[in-house]
Order: C-alpha cells, then sequence, then structure tokens
C-alpha cells in the first residue's frame, strides 16, 4: 500500500487532499499541531516541522500544504527516505519580488528560497519534487484575503474601495487545490517543474469584492471612493488597527493585473478549476479542523 506523509494535514488544502488519498487507497500519516484522532488508514502525528516525533523512515509521497519556508528548512535536514515530493508556494513569489513593501519582498525571498531549497535537496537525494503556487485561495474561512474582507464587509455593513480597482483577479477554490496536488502525483511531466494554480475565471478586483459582497446576508454594500478620500480612511483605520496588513502596496495591486497561465498545469496534470461562484459560508471564519 502506497504511503503518504502531509504536512498541514489539517489546512485549508490539506483536508481535501487527505480525503482524496484516503479514497485512492494511500495509507496516510498526517501532522497536526493539535491533537487529532487516528482514524482506519490515517495516523496523526502531533507537532510542528521542527518538533514532529514518529515520522516514517521512509514513504513513497511527502505533500506539504504549509508555509514553504519551513517545510525546506525540515525537508533539508530530514532523513527520511521518498521519492516524490509536492509542496505548496504561492504566486507572491513573482507577484511581491518588487514591492516597495519590505515586509513583502522578504515574503517573495522566503518563498524563493523555498523553492529553490526544496529543489537542491530532492536533486541530492534523487527525488522528484513538485511546487505548487496557487494565486488567491478561498473557499472554507481560513484565507486571509477574501474571508477578511467579508468578516469587515458584515460588520460594517459597507466595504469601500478606491475608484480604478480594476486590476484582474482569479480567484482560486481549496478543493481545486489539493486536486491539483493529488492529480500531479504520478505523473512524470511535473518532475522538477514549478505550477502556478490560478483560478478558473479571471475578472476585476471591484467584481471580485463586489461578488463576495452579494452573496452575503444582508448585502454590505460596495462603496467606491476617490483616492484621496479613501487613502484618508485607510490612514484612519490603520491607525485604529482596523486596517492591519493593508499597505499602500496591497492598494497599489488593486489596481494591477494579477494573472496566471493555467495552461502548464492543464496540459501536465489536467488541471481544471472552477470559475468564481462564491457562497456566503465560503467566507464564514474557522480555525483549523479540531
Amino acid at each position: 500500500m502506497r504511503h503518504a506523509l502531509v504536512f498541514g494535514g489539517t489546512g485549508q488544502i490539506g483536508f481535501p487532499l487527505l480525503g482524496l488519498l484516503h479514497r485512492d487507497g494511500w495509507r496516510i500519516t498526517a501532522v497536526s499541531r493539535s491533537p487529532q484522532a487516528d482514524e482506519p488508514g490515517l495516523q496523526w502525528l502531533q507537532g510542528g516541522l521542527g518538533d514532529v516525533a514518529g515520522l516514517p523512515s521512509r514513504a513513497d509521497a511527502i505533500l506539504s500544504c504549509g508555509p514553504l519556508d519551513g517545510f525546506a528548512h525540515w525537508y533539508a535536514q530530514s532523513r527520511i527516505e521518498c521519492p516524490r515530493v509536492i509542496a505548496f508556494g504561492s504566486t507572491s513569489v513573482e507577484v511581491k519580488r518588487g514591492s516597495a513593501d519590505a515586509a513583502e519582498r522578504d515574503v517573495a525571498r522566503r518563498l524563493r528560497e523555498g523553492e529553490e531549497g526544496v529543489f537542491a535537496t530532492a536533486a541530492r537525494r534523487g527525488a522528484a519534487a513538485t511546487l505548487l503556487r496557487p494565486t488567491l485561495v478561498y473557499g472554507v474561512g481560513r484565507d486571509a484575503t477574501l474571508t477578511r474582507i467579508a468578516t469587515l464587509a458584515r460588520r460594517w455593513q459597507r466595504f469601500p474601495l478606491p475608484r480604478g480597482a480594476n486590476g484582474l483577479r482569479q480567484p482560486v477554490h481549496v478543493d481545486d487545490l489539493a486536486s491539483a496536488a493529488f492529480a500531479c502525483l504520478p505523473v512524470a511531466e511535473t518532475h522538477g517543474q514549478a505550477y502556478a494554480l490560478p483560478g478558473g475565471e479571471t475578472l476585476t478586483y471591484r467584481d471580485m469584492i463586489a461578488r463576495v459582497l452579494a452573496c452575503l446576508t444582508p448585502p454590505p454594500t460596495l462603496v467606491e471612493l476617490p483616492s484621496p478620500l479613501f487613502n484618508a480612511a485607510l490612514f484612519v483605520a490603520q491607525l485604529t488597527g482596523r486596517a492591519t496588513g493593508l499597505g499602500e502596496a496591497a492598494v497599489r495591486r488593486m489596481r494591477s493585473d494579477l494573472v496566471f497561465d493555467a495552461s502548464p498545469a492543464q496540459r501536465a496534470f489536467g488541471y481544471a478549476p472552477r470559475a468564481f461562484h462564491p457562497r456566503a459560508e465560503m467566507f464564514e471564519p474557522r480555525r483549523e479542523r479540531d
């Protein structure tokens, strides 16, 4: 029986991936920071990348659905024999590389170094690694962007945007990302490759937010403000702690196209993500699976 070691198994991508592996007959060892109940064919280990005990000495595949830099460091230090590795990164490796925000540039650097580290370690060990780069993730109330926007909009019953927030986006559902990782497992063409995983529809930032608001009950109002007024409102929100993480660089990106080509993933392993049809339950804030 094939054996998979999964990091981030209680996360928004990892949890549906466990289901796919289980239904395909894999024996799974999954890692979680909190206690989990074992199930037939699924063993849970408690801990983080740096302190988990009881890891197997060999596996047929290692899949990482958590932070890439942490996984790359663990993988370089590990002694597990494994011929196949799949790890999630992010398209932020490209999007934030030239950001005016130093913290965002650091995110891009850590992603880039994480990718390079995974590929280099796999090459030394004769293993086949694949890196997957999602765009804007949504689906189960665990993302840091659309769920956060929906939460604020519910609270305020309105959500402000600067006029001209028409940069293109491709939101991607977590189930499509889990399916992508599962689909590329047996495909030799994906060895040593990194793939962008955008969603199945390209739409403007404004329209993306409008669809999120429209699915809430009652639907909050989308308020488009002139840039000077929006910037003033953002400054006040930052001072009061209501806009943590929303900096000038992030606002500028609302007007920039962040579009990625899905065709390499489509050709290699049949990647076919869904269009963006949000529902309110997709943006109910949730913790990791207990």
